[in-house]
């Protein structure tokens, strides 16, 4: 059985939210271990602020490529059926011959950081005709009105929002960019049981 997708409980608390999300939407309730959920909130968090407040900066890129190493660690002693790919840089971007679209079009899921007035972890959990179904897990009020953006209330268990790739792949710090390449960062995330290989795939990216 699967459970909804949730929303962040504080400000700063989107980074262990969005890969608790993912293992959320890959795999069954009753696969999920709790060492998985513990050590998913204990590896995040880690950012110092400037007053030197732990966790009040959120989760960094090292904390979320060591926690993608140990999950790819205990799927591989058969814990869970998981397998998980850290990219950055000019790996992390949306379209033709993307690692992204290519982990989405396989039913994979994607961990990605992207700007909403500072850096910020959304789940990426398919694609549609060019556009990216995306979980935002900061709960707001607010219609987003930016062209390309188009907020969704009818699909908990998959996504929120669905946004155009043009406002992915965009330098700019603007809503849901992934912004400068210096800056990019995903992860890739996939159940083994469920994801597609290429012979299997219609439309295949790589």
């Amino acid at each position: 059985m699967k459970s909804p997708l949730h929303y962040q409980l504080s400000e700063y608390d989107c980074g262990p939210t969005t890969m608790l999300n993912a293992i959320n939407f890959l795999f069954e309730r009753e696969e999920i271990s709790p060492v998985v959920i513990r050590n998913i909130m204990l590896y995040c968090l880690d950012s110092y602020n400037g007053e030197g407040i732990m966790g009040k900066s959120g989760t960094s890129s090292a904390a979320m490529m060591f926690l993608c190493n140990w999950l790819n660690g205990y799927g591989k002693i058969g814990q869970l059926p998981i397998s998980c790919r850290h990219l950055s840089g000019k790996g992390v971007r949306i379209g033709k011959e993307s690692l992204i679209s290519d982990a989405l079009c396989r039913g994979g899921a994607v961990v990605a950081r992207v700007f909403y007035d500072c850096g910020h972890y959304v789940l990426l959990t398919g694609m549609r005709e060019g556009k990216i179904l995306m979980f935002d897990p900061y709960y707001t009020q607010q219609t987003d009105s930016q062209p390309g953006i188009i907020r969704v209330d009818h699909n908990p268990f998959s996504y929120n929002r669905i946004v155009e790739e043009w406002c992915f792949n965009r330098e700019t710090t603007e809503q849901y960019a992934l912004g400068p390449w210096e800056d990019r960062e995903a992860v890739l995330v996939f159940n083994e049981k469920t994801k597609l290989t290429p012979e299997k795939t219609i439309e295949y990216f790589i």
